[in-house]
């Protein structure tokens, strides 16, 4: 089978778990996984050679993307512990534990290559965190936690990977640099991140298509990724920057341009993700095969790793909760109860990128021989997926109601509920200080206009209702002027109605906007809400 059939297949796989998924309640990424797992060993179907060095600017730049832009950087100024907690320090601490066992497993493995498949199997992933933790109840500040986590520890985890992976290809030991490489990867990589979301602004900004902005945001963190690399600075950290700086510059204008964007990249997250997935699982097939009648013994080492990657994260969770407490429980932090502590513990699922790392390992070192025990990393990575993955995305919905740490559909009705109180509110301000006279609403029929807007803007809400009054004019044969008049009439109504909803509804999305950069605010309630608005307008100016 061609690499492009394969391709086509996989995204077609892809399309139907998602459908599956959603109809039996189970997570996709799971399903991806287990069907991608038992397609490697379908004879007939033969795995494509994936160059190590590709991996990871082909699929990491995306799913990041995507991922950031539901964020804000609101949310990143109030999780700024979390972030170095949880992003930073138990990325570090779980290296240091996966190294440390997996030289105790392994004898006569390098340190470097120990700490590279403790790089690999560190960070949990946002992508697989969000499909699974969403749908099934879980409070949204455990959430924005877990998302603020995801989109950072890949970038603590790459800086470490790469420099253990160039120790153990060059037969050294990595030392004090690693730590300096890693401040160097986070200062270059923000300022990669802003500059290029500056260039794509301006650019975007010259662009009268509306399809080309989103093409544009594509290329956009690919290109981020590769430039933050030229200087070796860290391309997660890049993508996630420019992509929170692309979201924040959003105008409220751009109503047609963020519908058509938000589609596009929930379809670009989910079609990136299937074909990862499916590729890089063919991919195992060859390590497994490699194992031999070692396979055995390697799942073990792996289970093993996995047990000390759960238990590292719950001691931390632990540690985490007693200083919150001690903090006395500061407005979004979480744990605050152990229940929660458990439940985000859970929740450390990896994904995507402990695969991409482990096969990004060189086959080869510098010296053409073979890179040390990359078979079993390989298989101790994957089998730390599976265990991190399948198993809590299939539990995760009984500990949570086990556990009672769930929230109902109502706290989130009631969150966008009160962000759509204020988008009215903003709408019937526009209304009020209009000035009539410019706007040519110095008749009967504008003020009619602008008292029905303010009726049906205060009684259904920001952006619902429509022109009510003033049906098909009557066909009166025998007064010709008289239908001429009411003709003209109902014109002058509906421009008039068409112009003062486009102004109020202007104001709404403006406020909301405003709203999602305030602390406090969900961003995806805010985009919500700010869909529903931009869905209104769009269908008003059309």
């Amino acid at each position: 089978m061609t690499v492009l059939a394969l391709v086509v297949a996989a995204l077609f796989v892809g399309v139907v778990l998602v459908g599956v998924g959603d109809r039996l309640r189970l997570p996709w990424p799971v399903l991806l996984v287990l069907v991608g797992a038992a397609a490697a060993f379908v004879p007939g179907i033969d795995a494509p050679e994936l160059d190590p060095e590709l991996i990871l600017p082909l699929f990491l730049p995306p799913l990041l993307f995507a991922t950031a832009q539901r964020a804000s950087w609101t949310v990143f100024r109030l999780r700024w512990r979390a972030v170095l907690f949880l992003a930073v320090l138990l990325v570090a601490a779980t290296i240091a534990v996966v190294g440390a066992t997996v030289v105790w497993l392994v004898p006569g493995i390098a340190l470097a290559a120990a700490v590279a498949v403790g790089a690999a199997v560190a960070p949990p992933d946002p992508v697989a965190v969000e499909a699974v933790a969403g749908p099934v109840g879980m409070p949204r500040r455990l959430v924005s936690v877990l998302q603020s986590e995801g989109l950072f520890n890949d970038a603590t985890a790459l800086v470490v990977f790469q420099a253990a992976v160039a120790a153990a290809v060059a037969g050294e030991q990595p030392g004090v640099t690693t730590a300096l490489e890693l401040v160097w990867a986070a200062v270059g990589a923000v300022a990669v991140g802003l500059g290029a979301a500056w260039l794509a602004g301006q650019l975007a900004g010259r662009l009268t298509d509306a399809v080309a902005p989103s093409a544009l945001t594509l290329v956009l963190p690919f290109a981020v990724y590769l430039a933050a690399d030229a200087v070796e600075a860290s391309g997660v950290i890049a993508v996630v920057v420019a992509a929170l700086q692309t979201r924040q510059r959003a105008d409220a204008d751009d109503v047609e341009q963020r519908l058509i964007g938000g589609a596009f990249w929930n379809v670009v997250e989910m079609l990136v993700t299937a074909a990862a997935f499916a590729l890089i699982g063919l991919e195992l097939r060859a390590v497994v095969q490699d194992a031999g009648d070692q396979l055995g013994a390697m799942v073990a080492d792996a289970a093993l790793v996995a047990v000390v990657v759960i238990a590292v994260r719950a001691v931390w969770m632990l540690g985490v909760l007693v200083t919150v407490r001690r903090r006395g429980s500061p407005a979004g932090a979480a744990p605050r109860t152990a229940a929660e502590a458990a439940v985000l513990t859970w929740s450390g699922m990896r994904g995507l990128a402990t695969l991409a790392l482990a096969l990004a390992l060189p086959r080869v070192t510098a010296d053409g021989a073979p890179f040390p025990f990359r078979t079993e990393l390989v298989i101790i990575a994957a089998g730390v997926l599976v265990a991190t993955l399948v198993v809590p995305g299939l539990t995760l919905p009984l500990l949570l109601r086990a556990l009672g740490v769930r929230e109902g559909e109502e706290v989130g009705r009631q969150a966008e509920q009160r962000l759509a109180a204020r988008a009215r509110k903003a709408a019937l301000t526009e209304l009020a200080s209009l000035d009539r006279d410019a706007l040519g609403l110095d008749d009967t029929v504008g003020e009619e206009v602008l008292g029905e807007l303010r009726a049906r803007f205060a009684r259904l809400g920001a952006g619902e209702g429509g022109p009510g009054a003033g049906g098909a004019p009557g066909d009166d044969a025998g007064d010709r002027a008289d239908h001429d008049r009411r003709l003209a009439a109902l014109r002058r109504r509906r421009e008039q109605w068409t112009r003062l909803t486009s102004l109020a509804l202007a104001a709404a999305r403006r406020e909301v906007l405003a709203a999602r950069a305030e602390p406090g605010v969900d961003p995806e309630v805010a985009d919500r809400v700010l869909q529903r608005l931009d869905v209104r307008s769009l269908a008003t100016s059309r």
